[in-house]
């Protein structure tokens, strides 16, 4: 496996699971909408996916990632239409994109680990 086609999964699933921890369980909207430090750190994590979800692209095209122009967007209207960003998109995103996120990225890192 390129060793930055790795660094960019491992990137990828770092920040997931730092969302994961910042966001805790039972996962809470309120817990989450409430508190401005957890926001920022979970935009930030969201950024880092995006940005590493792009360079996983310049690798490969046809990577097996769903979704991946609307990782991008999300992670450019976060950086340069953050006045735009409402709590409960995010919260959306948490709940219903990064668990299959992170499973096709753990998938692509045992392929390339069994290769």
């Amino acid at each position: 496996m390129n060793n930055k086609y790795y660094q960019a999964l491992q990137a990828i699933k770092t920040s997931i699971d730092n969302i994961e921890n910042f966001i805790g369980n039972p996962k809470s909207f309120e817990l989450y909408d409430g508190n401005i430090l957890v926001q920022a750190a979970v935009e930030r994590n969201l950024e880092i996916i995006g940005e590493a979800t792009k360079r996983l692209l310049d690798i490969d095209p046809a990577i097996a990632i769903s979704n991946t122009r609307s990782i991008i967007n999300t992670r450019n209207k976060i950086s340069h239409g953050y006045d735009e960003i409402e709590n409960p998109q995010i919260w959306g995103i948490i709940i219903n994109h990064l668990p299959r996120l992170k499973t096709e990225v753990e998938n692509l890192l045992n392929d390339g680990i069994n290769k």
